[in-house]
């Protein structure tokens, strides 16, 4: 017998015969009437005959998951403890959850929500059709997978703009300043390095006394798959938590969790403070529908988490209180599956998604009517910056100091502006970018993260949701390796997974790239852009002139307010502090600040030069080695133009067209590595152009070295000569 069978048929059979387990305490200490009682039983009835349609479905051809919630519905009693305007980011076994919420909302039906959904019908109002999510817009119920707790940095991102809404509000917040994030997750989810980060983070916050409303519920049923929880791992890991207050409950009794979940939620909204509620329950089914749990795990196991089905402790606590009886118990169980069925008739009858592009139409959010904010006044930069950044204004500066004014007047224009890294207020960051804005904007705007970064783009992503516009700095490129799964799984995908109803807009600056002389080898210097190409929907910006780069950060910053996009800025490195193009003291590469209202947008390329012999197609430091070719290419009678890409992401393939139009020849200049670099889709571009004739020039396969041979892999202005003199020869 399939384990839903055996535990739809046992529950039937216990309630009949009054086979139920003991019942300890009364409801109404925990401040729960009769009908309390049995709202919250229909709402985990409906979360049970759910799981069991789902495998139904399956089976039928017609329904796409079955990672059920059985065994969790204990999670209905958290849902009546919050309120819906508390943000609710949860587990994939939090159905019950979801719908006891729903039933405190007039006009919702979580059972035909989650039945379109089953189906991947494009009527399902989360995602419309991607992807089987818990999730609901008027729920306030984000959608994520939550399959590796990836959801909890943004959730503490949530809490934190939150606690911060009070002293600094945001321009359009989502929800109220005295909400409480609830996130909640599993046991074996508990020992991913997103979890352990988010507990650690939130902590690290509230040790510092920064307000930090959020509510961890970590759901132990005892195993991960197929592999058992340490006895004791859960409780022990969670009590030992400096500045995360712990509390517990048996997940099995839905009194016991109301009263924990109560208490704990009290406890944070009243203090504003970090708690983890750890509940105690059981998997029933096994992992998912394909999962042979008898495989694994020995029968008498399974029977024993069988005999401790949650339905049958609550269905004991009606009958002992008197609040209903064993007719009425089993009356709501069958018409709840005979709606089930009936609405499950209709589901899959509703329309699907059909194609490419119906797909991709939630992968860019719709855009915000957002009053279009000016630069900053004179008045109000001269009260701001110092005598010697207003004469800096005027004369020619190299990156590094350009962009320090233009994040000071996108500070000044846009309150709603927060920056947060690790470094980045007193210190100013490693290279002095954001040095003085803490002062000038206090550390509320301008935030020393602690070191992990999964955590800065949690915080990220969280404060986006709550209405503020982030701007989070990674150190340096090679370390958003440890945390890029909050852009790829989690930044890029909110839109996709919500229909467009739910965004997290921000501007994340990295520096990066090459030619640092003799400076911390590859972890200092990556050459690797592969991880953010391919992750769909986000805009990625390179600029190499400290003009660009505050006009590019200027249109990042519109994207992410008014377009609500994910933008990523690599911030060449080696060219910060760069001023002179062709020989020592000549200044040939430092910048004047652009006016007021000059912004540089995706599809706006940099072009140097009229030639016609070669176009030179380019970006980052490329572009700096490409001019001092250009110069050395004229001498030898090759009259070149050179095209800085500027925006790599996504690729204005128009605009690079147009602009190689009338050359003869073409050579990709790309300081990124042969495999994986934007080289690989500028060539393909121009085959299938009709541009057979293009080469490229790419760094090689290889990390970078440290000390003399910082730059043997890479392209040089040399190699760039011969190359170009060879495809013109």
């Amino acid at each position: 017998m399939d384990p839903a069978t055996r535990v739809h048929e046992a529950f039937l059979r216990r309630v009949n015969e009054g086979d139920l387990p003991p019942v300890i305490g009364r409801a109404g200490d925990a401040g729960l009437t009769g009908d309390d009682l049995l709202a919250l039983y229909r709402a985990q009835v409906t979360g049970r005959q759910l799981d069991r349609m789902a495998r139904v479905l399956q089976s039928q051809g017609q329904g796409f998951y079955t990672i059920g919630s059985s065994g969790h519905e204990g999670n209905a009693a958290i849902a009546h403890a919050l309120r819906v305007t508390d943000p609710a980011f949860l587990h994939y076994r939090d159905a019950a959850f979801q719908i006891a919420r729903a039933a405190q909302v007039p006009g919702q039906d979580a059972l035909w929500d989650m039945l379109l959904s089953f189906t991947a019908s494009r009527e399902d109002p989360i995602s419309g059709g991607r992807h089987k999510v818990l999730g609901s817009k008027a729920l306030n119920i984000p959608p994520q997978t939550s399959t590796i707790a990836s959801h909890l940095p943004k959730a503490m991102g949530a809490a934190f703009a939150i606690g911060m809404s009070r002293r600094m509000p945001p321009e359009v917040p989502e929800w109220p300043s005295d909400s409480v994030v609830m996130c909640s997750f599993g046991d074996a989810s508990l020992n991913h390095s997103t979890a352990q980060g988010a507990l650690n983070a939130a902590g690290w916050t509230a040790y510092q006394g920064t307000p930090l409303p959020l509510l961890f519920v970590c759901e132990d049923n005892g195993i991960g798959i197929s592999v058992k929880t340490p006895k004791n791992w859960v409780s022990d890991s969670l009590r030992a938590r400096a500045g995360v207050e712990y509390f517990t409950c048996n997940g099995l009794d839905i009194v016991d969790t109301l009263r924990a979940a109560t208490q704990a939620a009290d406890w944070v909204r009243k203090r504003r403070k970090p708690a983890v509620l750890h509940i105690t329950c059981v998997r029933l089914y096994g992992h998912a529908g394909a999962d042979v749990e008898a495989s694994y795990r020995a029968k008498d196991e399974i029977a024993a988490q069988e005999a401790d089905d949650p339905l049958i402790h609550t269905a004991a606590r009606l009958l002992a209180e008197g609040v209903a009886d064993a007719a009425d118990v089993l009356g709501i169980y069958t018409e709840v599956w005979e709606n089930v069925q009936a609405q499950a008739a209709r589901a899959v009858t509703r329309p699907k998604l059909q194609t490419a592009s119906d797909v991709a139409a939630a992968l860019i959010p719709p855009a915000r009517d957002a009053a279009r904010l000016n630069g900053p006044t004179p008045q109000d930069r001269a009260a701001m910056m110092g005598p010697s950044d207003l004469r800096a204004l005027d004369e020619p500066q190299p990156m590094n100091k350009l962009l320090n004014l233009g994040l000071a007047d996108l500070m000044l224009a846009t309150p709603g502006l927060v920056m947060a890294g690790e470094d980045i207020g007193r210190k100013g960051g490693v290279y002095g970018i954001t040095k003085g804005l803490q002062a000038r904007f206090g550390p509320g705007r301008v935030i020393d993260s602690l070191l992990d970064e999964q955590s800065i783009l949690g915080l990220a992503i969280g404060m986006a949701q709550q209405g503020f516009i982030p701007m989070p700095e990674i150190q340096f490129l090679a370390y958003l390796h440890n945390a890029e799964d909050q852009l790829r799984g989690e930044a890029a995908t909110l839109p996709f997974f919500s229909n467009g109803q739910y965004d997290n807009p921000m501007v994340l600056r990295i520096a990066g790239l090459g030619y640092q002389k003799g400076f911390g080898g590859h972890f200092h210097n990556d050459n690797s852009l592969a991880v953010l190409r391919d992750i769909p929907g986000i805009v990625i910006g390179c600029p190499s002139t400290g003009a660009d780069a505050v006009a590019m950060h200027r249109a990042a910053v519109r994207m992410a307010r008014e377009q609500r996009r994910v933008v990523v800025m690599v911030e060449p490195i080696a060219l910060y502090p760069m001023r002179d193009l062709h020989g020592a003291g000549d200044g040939g590469w430092l910048t004047r600040y652009p006016e007021a209202g000059v912004e540089i947008a995706p599809g706006d390329l940099g072009v140097h030069g009229e030639g016609t012999d070669l176009a030179i197609v380019t970006y980052g430091n490329g572009h700096y080695l490409s001019r001092q070719a250009q110069a050395r290419l004229a001498d030898d009678g090759i009259d070149a133009r050179v095209i800085d890409l500027r925006w790599l992401a996504p690729l204005d393939a128009r605009a690079v067209m147009a602009a190689v139009q009338g050359c003869d020849r073409v050579l990709i200049v790309d300081e990124c590595r042969r495999t994986g670099s934007q080289s690989e889709a500028l060539m393909a571009l121009m085959v299938e152009q009709g541009r057979p004739d293009a080469r490229r020039l790419t760094a090689e396969d290889c990390f970078i070295a440290t000390g003399p041979a910082f730059a043997a892999t890479l392209p040089s202005a040399d190699g760039i000569v011969d190359a170009a003199k060879g495809l013109c020869a």
